[in-house]
């Protein structure tokens, strides 16, 4: 929340990194399944596939079960093995919420002594200190386990790459999870925690990556210090630097003002463009720091973990969530470089996006019993219009609404509550216009600032105010004082010139995204 000049700058910071803003195609659904092969599995394991139609469908994959897991049993990736000779029945069904599924009878045959599965695996701790590769060992029960072959992955590979054989290789200095999974079928996986250090590789960099990994707090987000995100292309000063890395403990860490969102967007731009693995590491960490702000109802505070003040409150001022929302859309898609992130993230970020949606729904403003925008922050407990700064009253948002909105436009196969938040929130913005004015920015020695903002007429013009009062659905303006105005001259001078008070934020949504949206969703 920063003054008009801030505003401009996140604005445009949102209108480069959030292109998933606009409204996408439909999802093309899963309509028939077919299990590929013969029907029959021998001592050794059958690696199953499917062929899904159409071939469009957005979300190809499925989930895999047998029916007796005594005759035989299978992994999440289709990998069935028989465990003695008799007939098991295969089920994959798609993952994309269609309820399409494919059922197929598989014989179980040529098993000539009972299978053994793995109980257990246990990897021999190791650490390293040189940067060097090391090869992994890992111990299976029961020692008559009949396949104790494995899979080795680990959880963060910006840090560091595994062989099929288990030899690690590292990238950069980091902590990271090696998992050993059998490959039997049994689902058995051990870990180990492995601390990397001695790496000296020399990666290339960029002014701006640099700057904001220096900037970057232990628990993965970043503060204010670098209010203007345009600052982090400069090179940092030796007192810049001191500050930075005194200040990485500290937990002032914001969604406000586009931070977090756009730093990891700009380190996974400098990644594509150096393969830095350390601009990998770092946005990824910051995902992780996004994950773990979110409210179990599904908002996201101002701050995490600092909730003083009005930091704790589900906060949409100045496209907070927004931001965070249309990012957590781009992993589940792999777009916009967020294909370069770990896979493991596209499943959590389409719960977050899912829960995210909850609570827009939930947090939409009800006046005279019908439903219409948003206020700029809302209470996490009690999901109400909240008050923030002195001059920030619960209220009807003319502004953060439209982002709210947009992000709603998002959702695939919208379901009938959704398609009727956005009608109401596009009625109320119709209903919320003011005609005919505009505002000017006029030089004025008689006041502090030098210069002083105005109401004029302007026939024919269009626009809404930031803040709505929620008894009235009136605009109103407020100083420092707290005490809600009726016209902008009223308040003053400081807090006049220096936020937007007016603005045309929601006329693209009404005159174009709102019609594309109706006409993609058969409305």
């Amino acid at each position: 929340m920063k003054k008009i000049t801030a505003v401009v700058k996140a604005l445009f910071v949102l209108l480069v990194f959030s292109c998933s803003s606009d409204p996408v195609e439909k999802e093309v659904k899963v309509s028939s399944i077919v299990i590929n092969g013969d029907n029959v599995v021998g001592a050794e394991s059958k690696q199953l596939s499917v062929t899904v139609s159409p071939s469009s469908a957005t979300n190809k994959e499925v989930t895999w079960n047998v029916s007796d897991k005594n005759i035989a049993v299978i992994t999440e990736t289709g990998l069935l093995t028989g465990l003695k000779n008799g007939s098991v029945k295969v089920t994959a069904t798609a993952k994309d919420g269609s309820g399409v599924i494919s059922e197929k009878n598989y014989t179980v045959s040529g098993i000539k002594d009972p299978v053994v599965l793995v109980e257990s695996i246990s990897i021999n701790n190791v650490s390293i200190t040189d940067g060097k590769p090391v090869q992994l060992t890992a111990g299976v029960l029961p020692a008559t386990a009949t396949n104790k072959e494995l899979v080795w992955t680990v959880s963060n590979d910006a840090i560091a790459t595994i062989s099929a054989e288990g030899i690690i290789t590292p990238k950069i200095n980091g902590t990271i999870i090696v998992t050993a999974t059998a490959k039997d079928g049994s689902g058995k996986s051990g870990q180990l925690q492995l601390v990397i250090s001695g790496v000296t590789i020399v990666y290339q960099t960029t002014v701006r990556g640099e700057s904001i990994l220096l900037w970057q707090r232990n628990n993965g987000g970043w503060g204010k210090a670098v209010a203007d995100l345009n600052l982090y292309n400069t090179q940092q000063t030796a007192a810049q630097i001191t500050t930075a890395l005194n200040s990485k403990n500290l937990t002032d860490t914001t969604i406000d003002n586009g931070h977090v969102v756009t730093e990891l967007r700009w380190l996974l731009a400098d990644y594509k463009t150096t393969q830095n693995p350390n601009y990998l590491a770092a946005a990824e960490k910051a995902i992780d720091w996004l994950f773990a702000a979110q409210y179990a109802n599904g908002g996201w505070p101002q701050y995490y973990p600092d909730k003083s003040g009005y930091r704790h409150q589900i906060t949409y001022n100045d496209n907070a969530i927004a931001n965070v929302m249309n990012l957590m859309w781009d992993i589940t898609k792999s777009k916009n470089n967020l294909d370069l992130v770990n896979e493991k993230y596209k499943e959590k970020a389409q719960t977050a996006f899912n829960k995210g949606i909850e609570v827009i729904l939930k947090t939409q403003i009800t006046y005279k019993g019908k439903k219409t925008v948003w206020c700029a922050q809302h209470d996490e407990v009690t999901l109400l219009p909240a008050l923030a700064r002195a001059y920030e009253l619960p209220s009807f948002s003319g502004s953060e609404s439209v982002g709210i909105v947009r992000v709603l436009m998002l959702v695939e196969q919208p379901s009938a509550e959704v398609k009727q938040a956005i009608k109401d929130a596009i009625d109320w913005f119709n209903g919320a216009k003011l005609f005919d004015i505009a505002t000017k920015k006029i030089s004025d020695a008689s006041q502090p600032s030098g210069q002083d903002l105005v109401v004029v007429a302007s026939p024919g013009s269009v626009l809404w105010a930031r803040f709505y009062d929620l008894e009235n659905n009136q605009p109103f303006f407020c100083g420092r004082d707290g005490v809600a105005k009726k016209t902008l001259a009223e308040i003053e001078n400081e807090r006049r010139v220096g936020y937007a008070w007016y603005g045309n934020w929601p006329s693209t949504l009404i005159d174009k995204d709102y019609p594309s949206w109706k006409a993609k969703n058969g409305l």
